[in-house]
């Protein structure tokens, strides 16, 4: 299908293309990982970026009102000349650019340009909905009928809903005691099949795969590329509610990478269409407890190298992994990575947009996490490593405090609500008995709550005593 569309190895001295109806994770020639590729020339594109907001007078047509297909030109694999496959949404996309001012001050931006890109406000709250909405239009294309991801949790959760929407059976493989209950829930209540892996997340991951190429089932994580047609769009969103103009910085959460590579992969392509004059810098940011990523860019020089990936490196550190049995860990479960699946493809977005890595500890990313939720609506744990993340930069002296900066928001706050809790109810020795947190100082941001007997004076006493 697609005589404009097709898939492509990201390897520069493979570059074999595919149909674009073929199922595949990976390259069958060489083995490695494949873009969704278009023949731009063939392709009837918009001049302009601000064309697209006249599909806004048109939110009664469920694909003008999708934040994804809303820019479907941009990600046309499912039509040919003669033919458009239905596109899968379930009103994915409706998600808010918060500019927000008091936060961004807090951090060190005193020009006040903070926004945060809420991708929680997705119906299955997170920013998965973006990719599942390309990737379950795939799945339609070819025929399957059941999907199957390994998942920290949001993954799991979006792929069980669109399932659900579809008729299609879910299959889902988590790492033993690695998955937040907000997003376990999800996906029971969706009605997926949950395999519970003795493991961490790269043992369910490599087991996803095996099984999916044995059994056929249509493999929904990130290393499908259609996953990451959809979470482009999150960018295109970002630049819609700037009013089309690029920003400083983008900063991103780590984790499987899919989101670094899908933004770097939008906006090389947006610059190749003429449609923006330059592009963002991205930074990813990954958790000290989970800093792959960190470990081969920064302290091995690690880089895309014009598609010339030193494999070996990768493969010297992951076997260090496997001898001294380091597992990656995190309070920010969704980012509890150490195996990222889009490595290359993000050391592809970050030499394109001269983009930077950056790590912090849990004790940051929990007292940011609260500090979100104090200026605006609250995130899930990895969420706030972006707004870390930001912070650290900006202490660097790497982003100005007049640069206009984009921290990416990929989860609600109701997807790991043990953590807030326990952050807000227990003293700060409690929590490093718990969490293995604050062993060195309180946290910052802790919103104890206060006893009292169910006495009205007493209630008084304390309301007054906290009068602003």
């Amino acid at each position: 299908m697609g005589e404009w569309a097709f898939q492509r190895c990201i390897h520069p001295d493979c570059a074999a293309t595919f149909d674009i109806d073929a199922v595949l994770t990976a390259c069958p020639k060489c083995g490695d990982l494949l873009d969704v590729a278009y023949d731009w020339d063939r392709l009837e594109t918009p001049a302009r970026l601000s064309w697209f907001e006249e599909r806004w007078a048109r939110r009664t047509r469920p694909l003008d009102f999708s934040g994804v297909w809303r820019f479907r030109e941009l990600l046309a694999f499912a039509r040919t000349k003669t033919t458009e496959m239905p596109l899968v949404t379930v009103g994915e996309g409706q998600t808010l650019l918060y500019h927000n001012v008091r936060l961004g001050r807090e951090i060190g931006l005193s020009g006040g340009q903070l926004h945060l890109q809420y991708e929680g406000f997705n119906p299955s709250g997170s920013f998965k909905d973006n990719g599942m909405a390309a990737a379950f239009t795939h799945a339609r294309m070819a025929g399957a009928t059941r999907a199957a991801c390994a998942s920290t949790g949001n993954t799991s959760a979006s792929m069980a809903l669109y399932a659900a929407a579809l008729g299609m059976k879910a299959v889902i493989f988590i790492g033993s005691g690695k998955i937040a209950y907000g997003k376990l829930a999800q996906a029971l209540d969706s009605g997926g099949l949950t395999l519970q892996i003795r493991g961490d997340f790269d043992d369910a991951m490599r087991l996803v795969q095996e099984a999916s190429t044995r059994l056929g089932l249509y493999l929904m994580n990130s290393v499908n590329p259609f996953r990451l047609e959809g979470q482009k769009t999150i960018m295109y969103r970002v630049l819609e509610a700037l009013g089309w103009e690029v920003p400083d910085w983008i900063v991103v959460p780590g984790g499987n990478l899919g989101n670094s590579s899908a933004f770097g992969k939008a906006f090389i392509e947006l610059a190749h269409l003429g449609l923006i004059d330059r592009l963002p810098r991205i930074a990813v940011i990954n958790s000290t407890g989970a800093r792959t990523l960190s470990a081969l860019v920064n302290d091995g020089g690690l880089s895309w190298n014009a598609g010339h990936v030193d494999e070996e490196a990768v493969s010297r550190y992951y076997g260090r992994l496997d001898r001294d049995g380091l597992r990656a860990h995190t309070l920010a479960s969704a980012i509890e990575i150490n195996r990222p699946v889009n490595l290359k493809k993000c050391l592809r977005a970050l030499e394109a947009t001269d983009g930077v890595v950056r790590e912090v500890p849990d004790e940051e990313i929990a007292d940011m996490k609260a500090l979100v939720a104090r200026s605006g609506p609250g995130c899930e744990p990895a969420s706030a490593a972006s707004v870390a993340g930001a912070r650290l930069l900006i202490d660097e002296g790497l982003i100005s405090s007049s640069d206009r900066v984009v921290c990416v928001i990929t989860g609600n706050v109701l997807k790991d609500p043990d953590l807030p809790v326990k952050y807000n109810s227990l003293p700060a020795a409690e929590l490093a008995g718990q969490l293995g947190l604050f062993t060195d100082r309180p946290p910052r941001w802790q919103n104890l709550p206060v006893e009292v007997e169910a006495d009205l004076e007493e209630i008084v006493e304390v309301l007054e005593g906290d009068a602003p």
